[in-house]
């Protein structure tokens, strides 16, 4: 799950990062409201934690400007201004939830669970070729019935896989689904991947097409 975070407090944001990345979300840091704008329209996120006081516009602003072209985009509000009237005008604007700081880490992470579970219930809540079958509810991976032990990042990478199924997904295409902006990335790293998925997977599920990247072949 691909985050979008934008908070110009640096110490902050960094701990988000690390909080969030022990829980296995990719997360991209922004630190001004025309930067996350420009982002979003260039680059989807799945979700956006959006501060309010931002350098150069109010975080209202950006929700306002996002919602013109995004209506679907999950996005949670940080920020210290906690009357009633704030948050009133936020979720107006456009926000699914808001949260006021100070907070603690761990309920930032179950709100984001919550929209990981809507975001799921919004589509199918399986996605199945062949024997293989993705719970997109649960997070939870079956081949002919029996529960397959994968990392988040393996189940992140066969779920971006089977979602594109026919359609070859490159490798970096693949690694800005799994890993952070500017997160050190060796350059064997999918293949990694790839080969530990293919040990738990039917033969030739994931098929390599030289020189591009991979694909499953819808049957």
């Amino acid at each position: 799950m691909q985050i979008l975070l934008v908070e110009d407090d640096r110490p902050l944001a960094q701990g988000i990062k690390t909080s969030l990345a022990h829980e296995g979300f990719t997360v991209n840091h922004l630190t001004h409201g025309e930067q996350a704008i420009n982002s979003l329209k260039i680059e989807a996120a799945d979700m956006v934690i959006l501060d309010l006081g931002l350098p150069d516009i109010d975080g209202n602003e950006v929700l306002k400007r996002v919602r013109k072209f995004n209506a679907e985009l999950p996005i949670l509000l940080l920020t210290a201004r906690a009357t009633l009237n704030d948050k009133v005008k936020g979720l107006d604007a456009g926000a699914d939830d808001y949260l006021a700081k100070p907070f603690e880490m761990a309920e930032l992470l179950a709100r984001l669970r919550v929209f990981e579970r809507r975001l799921s219930s919004t589509k199918h809540a399986d996605l199945t070729i062949g024997d293989v079958s993705l719970d997109l509810v649960n997070l939870q991976v079956t081949v002919a019935d029996k529960t397959l032990e994968l990392s988040r990042r393996e189940y992140m990478l066969l779920k971006a896989l089977m979602e594109n199924a026919g359609r070859i997904q490159t490798r970096d295409s693949l690694e800005s689904k799994l890993y952070s902006w500017g997160e050190e990335v060796a350059s064997n790293t999918i293949e990694v991947h790839i080969h530990h998925l293919r040990k738990k997977l039917p033969k030739e599920f994931i098929r390599t097409v030289r020189g591009v990247g991979y694909t499953i072949k819808v049957k």
